[in-house]
């Protein structure tokens, strides 16, 4: 039985309990209309039975944790605050563990393909950008029974074609399925793992359109398992939206409508935020009387901890009930949520209760660690969390080169970072050149920060978008905005892909060098010219120079395109919004009403930024009038 369930668990009766995160929770007084007749938000939420703890109690003991951390201090439940400006970019925008891939760890010894023969690997690199919202969950979802299978054991990888996939690249976009019909009548061989593999390069490239032709295509001859459908259902919710994906699984054979059909299009409400649908999905998956996974608790804790902090308790009661164990993803995401509020101290002893359960924790865990104790300034724990973290010797345990060499530029050791790239730098993955990169950036090397990507582009016949991304939020982070453009314009001649990544980095660049306007147009155009979705970061971005203008016009187009983008209503962004409000010295007419149809619920810091600009605020000079 997992640790939930002890008196002595720190999740939940000591001072670490999650309190924090339940609903009334540092809540003030005139934020309670919020709380008041939702009954919309009440039908759909997830069944959740004897709330036991009450809020006062949950608000007492975290209020009592806090008092040992000697620092600025925010709740839990101020979903979307930062608790301070020199705090890492967690939002993308989520934290780095979001995005982070499991994966990536055992790949982080593999090296892409270096020539270009007649075959392309699963695993391949190049040219491949592997960010995909919540892809911290994405090897949970196994999507197609080849993937699954490979998952389980080590073989040797598939490989196909070089030159379908070309075919395949080069294709008018809605010309796939004629693409493999020819292929096949020039008497060439597509099986069902050709498929898969296919599937998996093009879902990498983020070409979801393709890809979900290409299994249409092979629906047509071949048998399809529930994976199979579940994959399908999830391009088509990537491609079509929620509405047609929902459609598509009444036409599945409900033989083949189980757990990982349902869990798979949770996992797209999840990435859309939309909370209404995916906790009706979750109910849904209980009516039915599914398996209830950790995945699909992990779900929701993802899509709680972006949107609505106060939940997470409730979620983990619930998960206890069901008697779902934790995974290192759910303890990632727990610890993760405590380092964000620094509350450094529960983020400790939600580790000691992982150990407790035998659960080690993994380098992508103490990378978590370690970037909140260095954004707290607990400089001695960081220190020996990386220490741990190398072990004896990093020769010997090379898995942890790449986040080594970031968090030793964090802590402004630069010769760690010498010492530790002098291991790689001989035979460096594409991971350790890209934290190569970016930890020199951290520390004003610019020179060897450029070396390092001169090495990765010469190595590799045609880099990864991350690659020249990677130099280009270098030279953000610097104002360097004429090197800036030329990498560019190198990335484009070498035909590599521009995609979310470059254009963050080219908003940044532009902002950073107090081009407000060009970054907007380009970020504009980018949408326009693309199906593909911008980064989180690149609208707040502009949104956040415009606010600090009081331009209450242009903050508000940003919004809207957020919006059209698919990015649903976060506390952050409404923060950003109000300031612009603020500093323009212009009410805001009907912004608590429009915060309660997208069911967000102001946090302190917003509830105080909200009377600012309320429009029918007494004031006394006011009250003498009236």
């Amino acid at each position: 039985m997992w640790a939930l369930r002890r008196a002595s668990n720190p999740l939940r009766n000591q001072e670490i309990s999650l309190g924090s995160f339940r609903a009334g929770c540092a809540r003030v007084e005139s934020a309670s209309c919020y709380l008041k007749n939702d009954s919309q938000s009440a039908e759909h939420a997830p069944v959740f039975t004897d709330r036991f703890v009450s809020f006062k109690r949950y608000h007492h003991m975290q209020c009592e944790s806090f008092k040992s951390y000697n620092g600025r201090h925010h709740f839990s439940s101020h979903a979307g605050m930062k608790s301070s400006e020199d705090e890492d970019d967690l939002e993308d925008g989520f934290s780095e563990l979001e995005t982070a891939a499991s994966a990536s760890e055992i790949q982080a010894s593999k090296t892409p393909c270096e020539s270009d023969n007649d075959l392309i690997s699963e695993s391949e690199i190049s040219d491949v950008d592997s960010d995909d919202e919540a892809s911290g969950l994405k090897n949970e979802l196994e999507l197609s029974d080849t993937v699954a299978e490979g998952s389980k054991k080590i073989v040797e990888p598939k490989r196909v074609s070089v030159q379908l996939l070309k075919a395949i690249l080069n294709a008018p976009g809605l010309s796939i399925k004629s693409v493999l019909d020819k292929w096949v009548e020039d008497g060439n061989e597509v099986n069902k793992s050709d498929i898969m593999i296919l599937n998996s390069n093009l879902r990498k490239r983020k070409m979801y359109g393709r890809a979900l032709q290409m299994l249409e295509w092979s629906a047509d001859h071949y048998e399809c398992s529930e994976r199979d459908y579940a994959s399908r259902l999830d391009l088509i919710a990537k491609v079509q939206g929620l509405g047609k994906a929902e459609n598509f699984i009444e036409k599945i054979p409900k033989a083949y409508r189980g757990e990982v059909v349902y869990r798979t299009f949770l996992a797209n409400c999840v990435a859309t935020q939309n909370i209404r649908k995916a906790n009706e999905v979750f109910n849904k998956m209980k009516s039915l009387e599914l398996p209830i996974t950790a995945f699909a608790y992990n779900q929701l804790l993802l899509l709680y901890k972006r949107i609505d902090r106060k939940k997470i308790a409730d979620l983990l009661i619930q998960m206890e009930k069901d008697d779902v164990k934790p995974t290192v993803f759910t303890y990632n995401l727990l610890i993760d949520t405590k380092g964000q509020s620094k509350d450094i101290t529960g983020m400790n002893q939600i580790v000691e209760t992982m150990k407790e359960e035998g659960i080690e924790p993994l380098h992508e865990t103490r990378n978590i660690m370690a970037r909140h104790y260095i954004a707290a300034k607990f400089k001695d724990k960081a220190e020996a969390v990386v220490k741990e973290m190398e072990g004896g010797d990093a020769r010997e345990n090379r898995a942890a080169c790449r986040y080594l060499l970031v968090l030793y530029a964090l802590l402004g050791k630069a010769d760690e970072v010498s010492r530790i790239w002098e291991i790689c730098q001989s035979d460096a993955n594409i991971y350790e050149c890209l934290a190569a990169i970016e930890a020199w950036g951290k520390l004003k090397k610019i020179k060897e920060a450029e070396e390092v990507f001169e090495k990765t582009s010469s190595r590799w016949k045609r880099p990864s978008a991350k690659v020249y991304s990677t130099l280009l939020k270098v030279y953000a982070d610097h104002k360097m905005l004429a090197e800036g453009k030329d990498l560019v314009k190198r990335m484009a001649e070498g035909g590599c892909r521009i995609g979310p990544q470059t254009w963050d980095a080219l908003v940044r660049l532009h902002v950073e060098a107090g081009e407000v306007e060009k970054a907007d147009t380009i970020l504009h155009k980018a949408t326009q010219q693309t199906r593909m979705k911008p980064m989180f970061n690149s609208f707040i971005a502009i949104m956040e120079q415009y606010s600090k203008k009081g331009d209450v016009h242009n903050a508000e187009k940003i919004f809207y395109r957020m919006q059209q983008a698919g990015y649903g209503a976060r506390i952050r962004q409404f923060q950003v919004l109000v300031k612009a409000y603020i500093n323009g010295k212009s009410p805001a007419y009907g912004m608590n009403q429009r915060m309660k149809a997208d069911n967000i619920f102001p946090n302190h810091q917003l509830v105080e930024m909200l009377n600012q600009v309320d429009p029918f605020k007494k004031t006394a000079a006011s009250d003498i009038l009236d």
